[in-house]
């Protein structure tokens, strides 16, 4: 769990008009992806007001929206679990994963407006950043507002709804095993590729460029998994 001086650190980046629900959803869902909460271990909604200094009501609303994605399950009776990680299922999320990423690339590339691209070309550079720094912190941090900013830009709430289960359970296979497997560098030029041909509402680019990363999340999952065989 979150000692109180890492919830000052992470509620002080909290984005502004966040609501409590938000903050919980965001905070505990950081905690189990990056296995400060491992798979298998049971959730106290008292534990969790107690450490992150949130009410119980958003504590709730936030597990359940962890439920619904897959990343807890709630068992009657027995509380709040996290759910293992699948690694079979892996490659069958990357197949849907990469059609619905098209999509959302490339509307939001035909319809960011000119605030939305400069954000995209903010992004840009932090992933840039990570990739010169080698530090995932950063990669985590910006890749969390890209998918944010894709989604608002992309207008699409079918997509949205469809990807983000996706991209939670992604996201935990990522932080066990890409270190091992995957390239930082690599993996931030992509995304940031990605990013700049949405600032320049380049549609058909976005898209190619979307394919691209998927074509390396594909190759890097393989991999792990024959490794783990």
């Amino acid at each position: 769990m979150l000692s109180n001086d890492a919830r000052r650190n992470e509620g002080a980046i909290s984005q502004p008009g966040e609501t409590q629900s938000q903050i919980a959803y965001r905070l505990i869902e950081e905690m189990i992806v990056t296995l400060r909460v491992p798979p298998g271990s049971l959730i106290s909604e008292k534990a969790l007001n107690r450490q992150l200094g949130i009410g119980r009501t958003p504590i709730r609303e936030a597990l359940q929206r962890l439920a619904l994605e897959g990343t807890v399950r709630i068992v009657p009776r027995a509380g709040v679990i996290v759910s293992d990680i699948d690694m079979v299922d892996q490659l069958k999320m990357i197949e849907v994963r990469r059609e619905i990423e098209k999509i959302l690339a490339g509307r939001a590339a035909r319809l960011a407006d000119g605030r939305a691209c400069a954000a995209f070309r903010d992004l840009a550079a932090e992933f840039e950043k990570a990739a010169v720094r080698n530090d995932e912190k950063i990669f985590i941090a910006t890749d969390r507002e890209f998918n944010a900013l894709i989604l608002v830009s992309a207008q699409n709430s079918y997509a949205a709804h469809a990807i983000v289960p996706i991209e939670a359970q992604t996201r935990r296979f990522w932080y066990l095993h890409f270190k091992q497997f995957g390239d930082l560098a690599r993996v931030c030029e992509l995304h940031a590729r990605i990013a700049l041909l949405i600032a320049s509402n380049d549609e058909a680019g976005a898209r190619q460029a979307s394919d691209e990363l998927l074509d390396y999340v594909e190759w890097y999952t393989r991999r792990t998994l024959e490794s783990l065989k």
